[in-house]
């Protein structure tokens, strides 16, 4: 085609660019939605249950549990493996792998999310999670690991680890104050806490938050013990503040009161061998 001034001008139909651009669109956003498709699929927590219990929840039943304790954090995890699990009772009955942006489900997927059965009072079960659980992993976190253990007299423990530099008050506080706990837990709970109410404007946020929110919702007694430290990486001191919080539960468990120096360092050296450790 020519213009009133001599150029040509090259004739081009623009309902067929307009098909094939829609149809790069079409294959885009399939392909698109295949990858969305994948990951929301990879990130799916699964839950890997000892053949016990695996028969038992095929079965229809629950598991029987009138403790969960969960500790969240690498202090919270190290306080149990040394105050508690020293004792040859426990049994590991389950683990629970994790695919996010942060943790790679691959060969120590095992050792970040591990449960724990007590042989003599089997209706104790432990959790120690170290791994990262991302915000839409959390409720599917709380909601599957839950739904797995009866309701009925089901009371939760919840030990969390958190930076001093999250705590907001208004007064001073020294360093002798430092590591302390604060606590939120549901309506349906017994009994006062071992330490204060977490202060406002403080917020309880992650996995820990995602698990009292379900249990709030399903009339489920939990209680959520956040120790504040300034401490990065396991600390004996930080470990020490939890003891309050399983002494209130009153289990035939009983704590080691006196843990060897040399379990102590052995768990400070796997995780931070710089750690400012006090013994």
């Amino acid at each position: 085609m020519a213009t009133f001034f001599g150029e040509v001008v090259t004739v081009y139909s623009r309902a067929v660019d307009e098909d094939d651009d829609d149809e790069e669109t079409l294959d885009e956003d399939e392909e698109d939605a295949q990858i969305r498709k994948e990951l929301e699929e990879k990130r799916q927590v699964c839950l890997h249950w000892s053949p016990e219990v695996c028969d038992a929840l095929k079965s229809g039943d629950k598991l029987t549990c009138s403790h969960f304790i969960l500790a969240v954090g690498h202090n919270a995890s190290r306080f149990l493996s040394v105050y508690v699990l020293t004792s040859e009772k426990w049994d590991t009955v389950g683990h629970a792998s994790v695919w996010n942006e942060r943790s790679r489900a691959g060969s120590d997927e095992q050792s970040e999310c591990i449960f724990y059965r007590h042989r003599d009072e089997p209706s104790v079960l432990i959790c120690q999670l170290t791994c990262y659980v991302a915000e839409d992993q959390q409720f599917q976190w709380a909601e599957k690991v839950l739904d797995c253990l009866q309701q009925r007299d089901l009371h939760v423990t919840v030990l969390s680890d958190s930076p001093m530099a999250d705590y907001k008050s208004a007064d001073y506080l020294c360093g002798s104050s430092v590591p302390f706990l604060r606590s939120l837990h549901t309506t349906t709970f017994n009994g006062p806490p071992v330490c204060p109410a977490l202060e406002q404007p403080n917020i309880l946020n992650g996995l820990p938050a995602a698990v009292l929110n379900h249990c709030q919702v399903h009339r489920i007694s939990a209680v959520v013990y956040q120790c504040f430290s300034d401490v990065i990486g396991a600390d004996s001191v930080t470990m020490e503040a939890y003891k309050p919080a399983l002494a209130k539960l009153r289990l035939s468990i009983k704590l080691d009161a006196c843990p060897s120096s040399d379990a102590l360092r052995k768990i400070v050296r796997t995780r931070d061998p710089q750690s400012n450790l006090y013994i």
